[in-house]
């Protein structure tokens, strides 16, 4: 039997916002960084996903819906990161969601949304901390508020009783007053506020880039290295006279 105890992921939440490129750029971040990810799907971001790649999102298929997903740029072509996702190499394991002992070793592990006994929602699951890319402002007041209806939300509060990192990356305009003074709660209680807004002084010429930007700064929240974005040098246009990423 393989020991599971090894076994640390990110747990990375994807609520109904608009905003799914950003997701998956955030979990092809993690991949590339060789981190493993506990990925929870909502069942509004199902519609999202249909909605923005045309494709669902199944829990009976999500090993083949997630790697159609992840191949996928933010243009909408079809296999921009299919090479890559094939350097990495198998992300699941043949049967993860049902055979925990036997999924140790695989770099993403789905719970279904209405798993309320999944996991992570569990304070004594082990995990390094959660990020929600992207969060409609409905999730923001469930996480806020503690109502944990789905494992979405169940695990973000395990997350901030825990102290573990949270990072909640907002994808709304404009912001109403009561969502306001939720982030502000959110911020109090030691999550990351973190507004999906691309920057543009990193010399973005392409949609993937801007996304890419807004899930490199998911990533620098938590640490985990990337090559997602030039960095600001302290130079005027130094980033975009840089050339593309290596």
């Amino acid at each position: 039997m393989t020991d599971t105890a090894d076994r640390r992921p990110w747990v990375v939440g994807i609520s109904g916002a608009s905003g799914t490129p950003y997701a998956a750029a955030v979990l092809r971040g993690l991949l590339a960084a060789g981190e493993q990810v506990d990925l929870v799907v909502s069942r509004a971001s199902r519609l999202t996903l249909l909605d923005e790649t045309g494709h669902p999102f199944r829990d009976g298929h999500w090993r083949e819906d997630l790697r159609r997903w992840l191949s996928r740029g933010a243009d909408g072509s079809p296999d921009t990161f299919a090479g890559e996702l094939d350097a990495l190499g198998e992300l699941t394991a043949s049967d993860a969601s049902d055979a925990p002992d036997d999924s140790s070793a695989c770099a993403v592990r789905y719970w279904p949304a209405g798993d309320l006994a999944a996991g992570p929602s569990s304070g004594s699951y082990r995990c390094k901390g959660m990020l929600i890319v992207p969060a409609s402002t409905a999730c923001v007041a469930g996480v806020a508020l503690g109502l944990s209806k789905d494992l979405l939300q169940r695990a973000a509060s395990v997350t901030l009783k825990e102290r573990r990192p949270l990072v909640v990356a907002v994808r709304e305009t404009p912001l109403t007053g009561q969502t306001l003074k939720q982030l502000v709660a959110l911020d109090e209680a030691g999550a990351v506020v973190l507004p999906v807004s691309p920057g543009f002084y990193a010399g973005a010429t392409h949609i993937q880039q801007l996304v890419d930007f807004v899930a490199g700064r998911v990533l620098d929240a938590v640490s985990v290295p990337h090559k997602l974005y030039h960095r600001w040098q302290g130079e005027l246009g130094s980033a975009g006279n840089a050339g593309p990423m290596p």
